[in-house]
C-alpha cells in the first residue's frame, strides 16, 4: 500500500513475514538527544539489546525522502555525525520530507506513524514529549499526545521527560482516553528519577500481562494506542533535587534565550547534561536500555 514512500529493511521484513517479533526505535534520540559518539553508540546498543531479548529491532528514520523501518549501522552513523543539521521530524513534517527527498529523525509521533504503517505494534524510546510548563499561554503541547490517541502502536518509555508539567500531561492523556501503565510501579517515573508524585492507570508486574492489554486494545479497535511506564533502575536513577535544580536553571536559559518550540527539548537536555556534569547523559542511556528490553519482551509475549 505504502510502496512508493516506505522503505521496511530485508530483516525487519522477514521477520514481520515470519510473525516474528519486531520493535520500533526512533531516531531523533541519535540526531537530537545525545552528542556524537555516544548517540551512535547507544542506538547500536539499543539494537543489539533488542535482539537480545528476542525482537528484531527497526529504527525508523526518513532517508532521501523514504519514510525507513530498519536502518543500516551506515544510516545510523550518517544520523549521528549529522545531528541536529537533520530535521526533527513529527507529524507535520513527514510529508515535505517525502517531496523534497530529504531526510529525517523521527520524534515518539513521527515514528508511531511510520511503525504503523509497517506493521510494527510496539515502539521503545527515551521520554514521550507532553504538556511543557506553561502551556496554559504558550500552548506548546506536543504532538507525541495526540498520535497516541489515533496511531495503534504501544509506547514504552521512562515516562514524560522531567522537564515537563507531568500532571498537565497525564490530564491530557486521560481526555484523549490513552491508557497508562506501570511497569511493577503504579508512580508515574519521571525520566531520570522514577519518583514522580503522579499516579498511572494501573499497574502490570509481566510482559504478558502488557501483551494482552494490547491485544484487547486491537480487538476492540480502538484507533489508539497506549502508554507503558518503565522506571529507571534506582542504581542509575539521578537524585530528584538535583535533577530538578537544574532543570529549573535550564528552563530559566531558555526562557532568557527565547528558545521556544522543537528547539525548547534538545536545549534543556543538552543544558541539563551540562550542568549534571553528564549525569543525566548516562542515566539517560540506561534508561533508554531498560526499555528496549521491556518492549522486546512485551513484542515476543505478543
Amino acid at each position: 500500500m505504502y510502496e512508493n514512500i516506505l522503505k521496511i529493511s530485508p530483516k525487519v521484513k522477514a521477520a514481520l513475514e515470519a510473525g516474528k517479533p519486531v520493535i520500533a526505535l526512533e531516531s531523533t534520540i541519535i540526531s537530537h538527544g545525545m552528542p556524537y559518539p555516544q548517540n551512535v553508540e547507544t542506538a547500536l546498543r539499543c539494537e543489539e539489546m533488542a535482539r537480545k531479548n528476542g525482537a528484531e529491532p527497526a529504527t525508523i528514520a526518513v532517508i532521501g525522502g523514504k519514510l525507513c523501518a530498519g536502518l543500516t549501522e551506515e544510516e545510523i552513523d550518517y544520523l549521528g555525525r549529522e545531528g541536529t543539521k537533520v530535521t526533527k521530524a513529527s507529524r507535520r513534517d513527514l510529508p515535505m520530507l517525502i517531496a523534497k527527498k530529504a531526510d529525517g529523525a523521527t520524534t515518539v509521533a513521527a515514528t508511531m506513524i511510520i511503525a504503523a504503517m509497517a506493521g510494527i505494534k510496539v515502539f521503545a524510546t527515551g521520554g514521550i514529549g507532553g504538556v511543557h510548563r506553561g502551556a496554559e499561554t504558550t500552548m506548546d503541547i506536543s504532538a507525541d499526545l495526540e498520535e497516541m490517541a489515533q496511531t495503534p502502536v504501544a509506547v514504552v518509555c521512562a515516562g514524560a521527560k522531567s522537564i515537563l508539567d507531568l500532571g498537565l500531561t497525564l490530564e491530557y492523556l486521560e481526555t484523549k482516553g490513552v491508557p497508562v501503565l506501570g511497569y511493577k510501579t503504579k508512580e508515574l517515573p519521571a525520566f531520570y528519577t522514577p519518583h514522580s508524585g503522579f499516579a498511572v492507570d494501573y499497574r502490570l508486574d509481566t510482559p504478558e500481562e502488557f501483551a494482552a492489554a494490547i491485544s484487547a486494545q486491537r480487538e476492540m479497535g480502538y484507533p489508539g494506542g497506549m502508554l507503558i511506564t518503565n522506571p529507571i533502575p534506582e542504581e542509575f536513577a539521578m537524585p530528584k533535587d538535583v535533577i530538578d535544580s537544574a532543570i529549573e536553571r535550564a528552563l530559566k536559559e531558555a526562557d532568557e534565550q527565547g528558545i521556544k518550540g522543537k528547539e525548547t527539548t534538545p536545549f534543556l537536555l543538552a543544558r541539563v547534561c551540562e550542568l549534571t556534569g553528564g549525569d543525566s547523559l548516562a542515566s539517560n542511556i540506561q534508561l533508554v536500555l531498560n526499555n528496549v528490553r521491556l518492549a522486546a519482551q512485551i513484542a515476543a509475549a505478543m
